[in-house]
């Protein structure tokens, strides 16, 4: 008599916690924010689209449309922000981390509700899971400095509290 394997006999490894909606929205946003940058599409036609990407249901819309809409808006200002704190060329930086850069930017700018440290992290976390090998690095280095720019009181309470 032969007997089968179910996938109940092997349970996959636990896949770590859920996503948040906030952090899916990033990832859509960032997903956005690539075709927009490299592909030319406009904000309609990304806005359109998503409904369609598997998950999308899950984030949180509310802040998929306003980082997206607010960083195509603002992109000149915070370009130039990031521009002061880069090695070289913006237009050199790879999409990715161009993308990630803007929309940490963005966020330390416009959602002061939201713990300059948490936007950090979440910037990492979006370059290890899209970008190059070491680009969180980078990511993570010129964050620290638009923080250190962007909101000087919670920065120096932080080391202050280490």
């Amino acid at each position: 008599m032969t007997t089968f394997m179910t996938d109940t006999d092997h349970p996959q490894e636990p896949k770590g916690p859920p996503k948040s909606a906030r952090r899916r929205a990033r990832e859509f946003a960032l997903q956005g924010l690539y075709q927009w940058r490299v592909g030319g599409n406009d904000e309609a036609s990304i806005e359109a689209h998503m409904p369609e990407m598997e998950e999308f249901g899950k984030a949180d819309r509310d802040f998929f449309v306003g980082t997206l809409r607010g960083v195509i808006a603002q992109h000149e200002v915070i370009s130039e922000q990031i521009k002061s704190h880069i090695d070289r060329p913006f237009g050199e930086l790879s999409p990715i981390e161009a993308c990630i850069l803007m929309m940490g930017c963005f966020e330390m700018r416009n959602h002061p509700e939201t713990p300059y440290r948490v936007i950090i992290n979440e910037a990492i976390e979006l370059t290890k899971a899209f970008g190059g090998t070491d680009g969180h690095k980078y990511v993570n280095g010129v964050l620290d400095k638009i923080a250190g720019q962007l909101r000087p009181d919670e920065v120096a309470a932080r080391k202050r509290n280490k």
